[in-house]
C-alpha cells in the first residue's frame, strides 16, 4: 500500500513538470522512482510528445515501456504529428491493434493541420464512432482550408446543435473566407456563446476592414457580465481603434485593461503601444515600452515602425540599435520599419548599408516590402534610374505597390518616361485597378498635358475601370465622422463651407495658391478651385475645427494618399488656425505645426 501511494505521488509530479515544460526535472523523478507503471510512462512520453524535435527520445522511451497501453499509443502519435511526421504516425496507427476515439481523433487533426482534407475526409468517413471532438476537428479543418461547401456539408450532419466550438469554427471560417453577412448569420442564430465566439467576430470584422462594426461588436460584448475580454478580446479591439484612429476608444481599453490585471500582458501592451502609435500619440506609446519588463522582437518593432512612420527616422535608428545591443535579433518585419525610417529622414547611405545586410549579416532574405522601402528612397533621393535597376534586378515578380511608388515619385521628378514604364507594368499587374491611370495622370496634370489626362480618363472609361473613392474621417466625442470629396449629406455642411470659404481667404492673404493640377476635370480654374476646397481631407480638417476648441489637436484619416493640394493646405490652416494637425493617410503620419509638415514635403 505504502509503495502504490509513493508511485501514485511521483506519478504526480512527473506530470506537475510535465505541464510546466521542465522536462529535465520530470525525468530526475521517474528515474529515481523504485517502481513504475504504465501511468508513469505515460507522463514522461506526453513530455516529449509536447517538445518539437523530441520524436527520437519519444520512440525509444516508447519501446522500454513494459506494457504500452492505447494512452501509450495516443501519446506517440500525437509526437509523430507535432514533429511533422505524416507518415511515421500513419504507419503506427494503421498497426495499432487497440484504438480508441481519441486515437482517431488525434489522427484526424494531424491530416486537418497540414490541410490534407481529402485525406481527412476518408478518416473521418472510416471512424467506428466519434465525438463532439471528431466533429469540431472535421469542421474547422474545412473551414481552415477554405471548403466551406464542406464545412457546411458537416456542421449540418454534426448531431450536437449546440456544440459552442462547432459554431465558433463556422464563423471563423467564414471569417476568414471574406463572407461577413453569413458569420453574423450564424453567430446571431448560436444557442449559445462564449468568450471566443465573440472574440471570432471581433478578430473577423477587423481583419476583413470593418473595423467600426468591429468596435461597436466590442461594446455589446463589453454588457454582458458573464463574458469576461481576455488578452486577444483586448489585442484585436486595439487594432480595430489603430486602424481608425480612435483614440478616445483606445484609451478607454487602456483603463480596462488595468482594470482587468491585463495591463501586463505582452500582446496587450504591444497592441495598446501600436494604437498609441497609429494615434499619433507617440510619447504614450513610449512609457508604454519603457514599462514592459520583458520585450521580445514583437515589442521592438512596434516601437520601432511608430518612430519610422512619423518620420522620427533618427530615434527609430537609435531604438534599433538599442534592440540589438539588448541581444534581440531582428526579423523581416524589423527591416521594414528601419529602411522606412532611413527612407523618411533621407539617410540614403545608411538604407542602402542595412538592405545590404539583411542577408549577409542576419540571415533576413528581402521581401518585397524591402525593395519597396529601397526604390522608395532612391526616388526620394532623385535616382529614379537606379529604382528602375533595383526593381528589374529583383529576384522575384515586382509587387503592384513597387510600380505605385514609383509613379509617385515621377508625379515629383516630373519623370515622364519613367512614369509610363511604371503605369504600363502596373496595369499589367493590376489590370482592374484604377491606381495606375489616377497615378499616370496626375503626373500628366502636373506637367499641364492635359490631352494625356483626357486619353487617360478615356481609356479607363473604355475599359470600366472604377476609381475607388477618395473619403476622410475624424474621431469627435467617441463618434466617427465621415466625408467624401463634394460631400452633400453630413448635416453640418453649410457650416463647413463657411468656415472653408473663411479659411481660404486667410490662407490665401499669407501666401497659399491653389494646385489645380491635383483636379483632373475637365472645367475651368474656378470651378476647379472650388472643387479642390470640397476635397474630404479639407471637409474632415473643417468640420474639426468648428466642432473643437482652439488649440485641440485634429487627427484626420485619408483611406487613399493624401492630395498635394490638401498637404499645403493644412500647412497653412495649421499655422492661420494655431493647430497641430495630425493627418494619417496610406504611406505615413503628416504632422503639421506652424505651417510645416514633417515628411518635408514628400510622401
Amino acid at each position: 500500500m505504502g509503495l502504490q501511494r509513493t508511485v501514485h505521488a511521483s506519478n504526480k509530479a512527473v506530470a506537475a513538470y510535465v505541464r510546466n515544460g521542465d522536462l529535465r526535472s520530470a525525468l530526475k523523478v521517474f528515474n529515481a522512482m523504485p517502481r513504475r507503471n504504465t501511468v508513469s510512462w505515460n507522463s514522461l512520453l506526453a513530455g516529449y510528445s509536447k517538445k518539437h524535435g523530441r520524436l527520437d527520445e519519444a520512440l525509444r522511451l516508447f519501446a522500454r515501456i513494459p506494457r504500452p497501453d492505447v494512452v501509450s499509443y495516443n501519446t506517440l502519435l500525437s509526437c509523430h504529428l507535432l514533429n511533422a511526421d505524416l507518415r511515421g504516425a500513419r504507419r503506427l496507427f494503421d498497426a495499432m491493434t487497440l484504438k480508441d476515439v481519441a486515437s482517431w481523433n488525434t489522427m484526424l487533426s494531424g491530416f486537418s493541420r497540414i490541410g490534407a482534407m481529402d485525406e481527412a475526409r476518408q478518416l473521418f468517413s472510416a471512424m467506428p464512432q466519434k465525438n463532439n471532438v471528431s466533429w469540431n476537428v472535421i469542421v474547422s479543418g474545412f473551414a481552415r482550408a477554405g471548403d466551406m461547401d464542406s464545412a457546411e456539408e458537416h456542421f449540418r450532419r454534426a448531431p450536437d446543435k449546440n456544440d459552442v466550438v462547432l459554431w465558433t469554427a463556422m464563423i471563423s471560417g467564414y471569417m476568414d473566407a471574406g463572407n461577413i453577412d453569413k458569420a453574423r448569420e450564424l453567430f446571431d442564430a448560436m444557442p449559445t456563446r462564449n468568450l471566443v465566439s465573440w472574440n471570432a467576430m471581433l478578430a473577423g470584422y477587423v481583419k476583413n476592414n470593418r473595423a467600426e462594426d468591429g468596435l461597436k461588436h466590442f461594446r455589446k460584448m463589453l454588457v454582458f457580465p458573464v463574458v469576461i475580454p481576455n488578452p486577444s478580446t483586448l489585442s484585436s479591439a486595439l487594432l480595430g481603434c489603430s486602424n481608425l484612429s480612435a483614440l478616445a476608444l483606445g484609451k478607454q481599453i487602456h483603463q480596462l485593461a488595468h482594470k482587468l490585471s491585463l495591463i501586463l500582458d505582452s500582446t496587450v501592451g504591444t497592441s495598446l503601444m501600436s494604437m498609441y502609435c497609429k494615434c499619433g500619440e507617440l510619447d504614450d506609446a513610449c512609457v508604454l515600452f519603457d514599462g514592459i519588463q520583458t520585450k521580445d522582437v514583437v515589442t521592438w518593432n512596434a516601437m520601432v515602425s511608430g518612430y519610422a512612420q512619423h518620420g522620427h527616422g533618427v530615434k527609430a535608428i537609435e531604438l534599433f540599435d538599442a534592440m540589438k545591443l539588448e541581444g534581440v535579433e531582428p526579423n523581416s518585419i524589423t527591416f521594414v520599419a528601419v529602411l522606412t525610417a532611413c527612407n523618411h529622414a533621407g539617410l540614403l547611405e545608411l538604407g542602402i548599408q542595412y538592405f545590404e545586410s539583411m542577408k549577409k549579416e542576419y540571415g533576413v532574405e528581402p521581401e518585397s516590402d524591402h525593395y519597396s522601402c529601397m526604390v522608395d528612397l532612391l526616388c526620394r533621393a532623385g535616382s529614379l534610374g537606379k529604382a528602375v535597376d533595383l526593381i528589374l534586378s529583383m529576384p522575384f515578380k515586382p509587387h503592384p505597390a513597387v510600380f505605385g511608388t514609383l509613379l509617385g515619385a515621377c508625379r515629383i521628378h516630373k519623370s515622364l518616361e519613367f512614369a509610363e514604364f511604371a503605369a504600363h507594368r502596373l496595369v499589367e499587374s493590376e489590370p482592374q485597378s484604377a491606381r495606375a491611370y489616377v497615378q499616370l495622370a496626375n503626373v500628366y496634370a502636373s506637367m499641364n498635358k492635359w490631352g494625356d489626362v483626357s486619353r487617360v480618363r478615356k481609356s479607363m472609361k473604355q475599359n470600366d475601370i472604377v476609381k475607388m473613392p477618395g473619403y476622410s474621417w475624424i474621431e469627435l466625442r467617441g463618434t466617427f465622422h465621415e466625408f467624401r470629396s463634394g460631400d452633400r449629406i453630413h448635416p453640418q455642411l453649410d457650416l463647413i463651407h463657411q468656415k472653408l470659404s473663411e479659411v481660404e481667404k486667410r490662407m490665401k492673404a499669407v501666401g497659399y495658391v491653389p494646385d489645380l493640377s491635383f483636379d483632373l476635370h475637365d472645367v475651368g480654374e474656378d470651378q476647379k478651385e472650388l472643387m479642390l476646397m470640397r476635397h474630404s481631407e479639407k471637409l474632415a480638417i473643417a468640420f474639426g475645427l468648428i466642432s473643437t476648441l482652439q488649440g485641440t489637436t485634429l487627427r484626420v484619416f485619408k483611406n487613399l494618399r493624401v492630395c498635394g493640394d490638401c498637404h499645403n493646405a493644412a500647412k497653412f490652416l495649421s499655422l492661420i488656425e494655431k493647430r497641430d494637425i495630425i493627418l494619417r493617410d496610406t504611406t505615413r503620419f503628416h504632422h503639421f505645426s506652424n505651417g510645416k509638415c514633417s515628411c518635408g514635403d514628400y510622401w
